[in-house]
């Protein structure tokens, strides 16, 4: 039997669980910040979004009660970190979107993705041609020489960056040392070693410890690392994990800032 009731013509979600920081920042790029219930703890763009939104998840996990409790009609995640608390979330018979992003064009289609979700497509298309056409320039200029780059994700073990990061290296006119361990999705094959660093000799080293703070002393007292060419040239730095690590707007942008800088730099 089917009750007397009317179908609608269904709106777009209004109530948007955040559990990566890239969502929220795509959100509030196309104006409906409104929309977003709940966030991850891990969210520091835009930076007024903790003070507007409640925290209901780390990067691996969350309460799932207080995410049900906001009454979400969207719930987007990220990455095959974030299976078990999506499983949990379906579960609990919410509407779960996990992206899984690992490339500058999986990136722009996230985007475009979640604009078309909120119907904002216009504004999404209008986005990632900025984006492209920022990521272009940026490429055209590179320099006619460019130097070995060594990022390094995680310290122990040594990971090296993953594959947008290495895709960014390479538009900033850099050559990533380890591309080839890039393309591997999971932490645990993009592991390298003190040698291996050294036998490649990278012109230069650039650190983002997901999570925590990076200690230089640390970094350089590890065995070799005086042998280094990017060590002699002082040729060390550090890019917050917040505008690299997120795969999102932040890295195509101030991300890639960061990288052009050090790596054109005199």
């Amino acid at each position: 039997m089917i009750l007397n009731v009317p179908w609608q013509v269904p709106k777009s979600p209004q109530r948007i669980v955040c559990l990566t920081e890239e969502i929220t920042e795509v959100l509030y790029g196309l104006g409906e910040e409104s929309k977003i219930v709940g966030i991850s703890a891990f969210t520091e763009r835009p930076a007024e979004a903790k003070e507007r939104h409640p925290v209901v998840a780390g990067f691996q996990g969350g309460s799932v009660q207080k995410i049900k409790d906001l009454r979400p009609d969207l719930v987007i995640g990220f990455s095959d970190v974030q299976a078990d608390l999506a499983k949990s979330l379906i579960k609990a018979q919410l509407p779960v979107l996990i992206f899984n992003q690992r490339t500058i064009q999986e990136i722009l289609n996230m985007m475009i993705t979640v604009g078309n979700i909120v119907q904002q497509q216009e504004k999404a298309s209008q986005w990632v041609a900025e984006l492209i056409a920022n990521l272009e320039r940026t490429r055209d200029a590179a320099p006619p020489r460019p130097p070995k780059v060594y990022f390094e994700e995680w310290d122990e073990p040594q990971i090296t960056g993953i594959r947008w990061v290495s895709e960014l290296i390479e538009v900033a006119g850099g050559i990533d040392i380890f591309s080839d361990r890039a393309r591997a999705p999971e932490a645990r094959n993009r592991q390298v070693t003190q040698a291996q660093v050294i036998a490649a000799d990278p012109d230069i080293i650039l650190c983002s410890w997901c999570g925590k703070a990076f200690q230089k002393e640390a970094f350089l007292q590890r065995p070799g690392t005086s042998q280094i060419t990017a060590i002699q040239h002082d040729r060390l730095h550090e890019i917050p994990s917040g505008i690299i690590l997120q795969p999102g707007p932040a890295a195509l942008t101030d991300g890639l800032h960061a990288l052009t800088q050090y790596l054109r730099a005199p």
